[in-house]
């Protein structure tokens, strides 16, 4: 049984969450509070020196970091790939998906909302513009690109690696009231992805943490 430790409303939590979902797998959530800082103690830092989540047992070993997780699991799960046949459709996935890993989820993580309050005493609106700034600067690209590659309701003919990807930050935006209707191809997949049963039972909203 794969054991999937994470934060219910950690983005790439809620990415392994939709994976997991995608391919038909088998697994146990188990709640780690980021708020109590639970990832930083010695008994989870043994396991992930990384201290942060999600952290997955799967294939007899402790696993960390959200991307290389997905890749594994579709590689070690091949039925109901995450990542398209042909070779130019696994960049495109990637492309865009890379685009919102390496480029939002660094500056807009949990340690880093809270630096910018105890270290620079920002405020909360001040945080939420930060926060917008940056959704802006990966987002408006990522919806002009998704124009010129001609996007239907998924990126290609099924959700995948980029949607996994894609749903947890646009959960994160509208949290903080980031403006996403000049963004019709990102609402679009937002709302076919959220109607299907694998992405609501991976919804933040419906994890048994979410109270």
């Amino acid at each position: 049984m794969i054991k999937l430790h994470g934060y219910y409303r950690s983005s790439t939590s809620y990415r392994l969450r939709i994976a997991l979902e995608l391919k038909g797998l088998n697994y146990e959530s188990i709640p780690v509070n980021l708020l109590e800082g639970e990832q930083k103690s010695e008994a989870f830092t043994g396991r992930n020196a990384f201290g942060s989540v999600p952290m997955m047992e799967a294939g007899g070993r402790d696993r960390a970091q959200s991307m290389a997780m997905i890749e594994w699991l579709d590689e070690a799960y091949p039925d109901q790939p995450l990542l398209p046949s042909k070779i130019e459709d696994r960049y495109t996935a990637r492309e865009l998906a890379y685009a919102i890993a390496t480029e939002l989820h660094a500056p807009l993580n949990l340690p880093v909302l809270k630096y910018l309050k105890d270290k620079f005493g920002k405020s909360q609106d001040e945080v939420d513009i930060w926060y917008r700034h940056w959704l802006a600067r990966t987002l408006d690209p990522l919806e002009k690109r998704l124009q010129q590659l001609g996007s239907g309701d998924f990126l290609f003919d099924r959700p995948g690696f980029f949607e996994i990807v894609l749903l947890p930050q646009v959960y994160n935006a509208r949290r903080f009231k980031f403006d996403l209707s000049n963004m019709p191809h990102i609402e679009r997949i937002e709302c076919k992805c959220l109607a299907l049963e694998s992405f609501q039972r991976a919804h933040p909203d419906n994890q048994p943490e979410a109270g």
